[in-house]
């Protein structure tokens, strides 16, 4: 009688260890790249949440006949308009008394809530954005979107005179954007 000697498979140390290697390896220069994509993403939401925000109060003050504002507010039925900045987040209401500064009364309508960009900084040379429906649209304005990496990555949103926006790298003037130190 003849003895089979059958050869056990599965993985030895050393291949593991090459193995696991490998992944660690893959997966540190991995990383730095995700972390990019999940900045880029999180501010591109912020910045079409604002975007989407000044379209919708546009098409809604022509729809409507009256002056549609978008303001700064922490809690989504009063306009913050002594913060410094829009993290906390913005609505858009029916500006019925077309107030110069809006000031949402309790009797005006709430048309959307944007909630804030907790991971970046959004300033704006304008303290509220008012659209009127058959006048000038809006006072000229920027919006620039910055996060922990700084001027090189921000964006701005520039407003035309007509309620227009564009998507920027840059400001109107073409300069480099400033981000908050």
């Amino acid at each position: 009688m003849r003895a089979d000697w059958t050869r056990a498979s599965g993985v030895t140390l050393l291949e593991m260890l090459i193995s696991t290697s490998l992944v660690v390896i893959v997966g540190a220069i991995a990383v730095p790249g995700f972390n990019n994509l999940r900045q880029d993403t999180e501010r591109a939401t912020a910045v079409n949440g604002f975007v989407h925000a000044l379209y919708l109060a546009r098409s809604e003050a022509i729809k409507r006949g009256t002056v549609v504002s978008i303001c700064k507010s922490v809690d989504g039925q009063t306009c913050s308009n002594n913060l410094p900045d829009w993290n906390a987040g913005w609505m858009v209401f029916a500006n019925e008394d077309r107030d110069d500064l809006p000031v949402r009364d309790t009797d005006e309508t709430v048309l959307h809530v944007y909630q804030g960009w907790a991971a970046g900084h959004i300033t704006s040379n304008r303290a509220a954005y008012s659209f009127r429906p058959l006048t000038q649209s809006v006072v000229n304005g920027t919006l620039v979107f910055c996060d922990s990496r700084g001027a090189d990555y921000a964006r701005a949103i520039i407003i035309n005179h007509a309620g227009r926006p564009r998507i920027s790298q840059r400001d109107a003037s073409s300069h480099t954007l400033r981000c908050p130190p």
